[in-house]
């Protein structure tokens, strides 16, 4: 996993890079806007379940099934081809993701291999485990050099490690590097961005930065563009100080577009108009 430097602490490094502290304060300030608004007070989980749906929207998006939001809302079958199907996958991933969180942080890769179960929706041998060496992985609209499985293990239980030891991280940077490590990795044979994302929405929900899961990243990543997701993407796994803090800062932005989205519902509810 990319780090700064031999810290104790080596993402708390990372969130003391001055583009990553400007970014953790933004963040917070778009979070708390969202949180601060009126409608918030009163109509929660309403915006709780529309950021759901949004959020599994820009996650299938992001993974090639960019169907618009009504459509989304108005389905029930998804299962009748693989645009359906990575849809009615981020569906389920969504509703899963607040149910594991007491696990999170005593056993994250038990998390990661339910989430890829609850994704793949299959009793396949590949199913719910890490990829085995020679087995092929299918994700195709990552196109970065794809890790051995030793090496990929490997980085899995260090993500694990720092991930139950905790920290002193802000929560963006321990999100991004999650997502991160795991789009990097490809630790499965499938389903692997979706269930980056999905562990990234863990993270900001389990922080308690966005404990009420109000403000979905995956609706700015979407809104920022595959490409730009790509090429932060490869700032990560390059390593350097300057790519790792490229991508958390797109993470960041990814974050506080998911909170204008939701301060949009909140003043159309506050209208009447939703």
């Amino acid at each position: 996993m990319s780090t700064t430097g031999a810290s104790a602490d080596p993402l708390a490094a990372l969130g003391s890079l001055p583009a990553v502290a400007g970014s953790v304060e933004s963040v917070r300030k778009a979070v708390d806007r969202v949180y601060g608004h009126r409608v918030m007070r009163r109509r929660s989980n309403e915006i709780t379940c529309e950021a759901a749906l949004r959020g599994a929207r820009g996650s299938a998006a992001l993974s090639g099934a960019d169907w618009a939001l009504e459509e989304v809302r108005r389905r029930t079958d998804f299962s009748g081809d693989d645009e359906a199907r990575t849809v009615g996958a981020a569906l389920r991933l969504t509703a899963e993701a607040g149910q594991l969180l007491s696990i999170w942080r005593q056993s994250p890769l038990r998390v990661l291999a339910r989430l890829h179960l609850v994704a793949a929706a299959d009793k396949a041998e590949q199913v719910g485990r890490p990829r085995q060496e020679g087995e092929p992985v299918d994700e195709p609209l990552i196109g970065l050099g794809l890790p051995s499985a030793a090496e990929a293990h490997g980085r899995l239980e260090g993500l694990a490690e720092l991930i139950i030891a905790g920290g002193s991280a802000p929560a963006l940077v321990t999100a991004a590097v999650v997502h991160g490590e795991l789009l990097a990795l490809r630790p499965f044979t499938s389903h692997n961005g979706l269930v980056a994302r999905t562990a990234e929405r863990i993270v900001l929900i389990g922080s308690g930065l966005d404990p009420k899961s109000v403000c979905p990243a995956e609706v700015g990543h979407a809104e920022l563009g595959r490409e730009a997701y790509a090429t932060a993407l490869e700032g990560y796994v390059s390593g350097t100080p300057e790519g790792v803090a490229a991508w958390i800062t797109h993470c960041g932005r990814a974050i506080e577009l998911g909170a204008r989205e939701s301060t949009a519902v909140c003043e159309a509810l506050q209208r009447g108009a939703a």
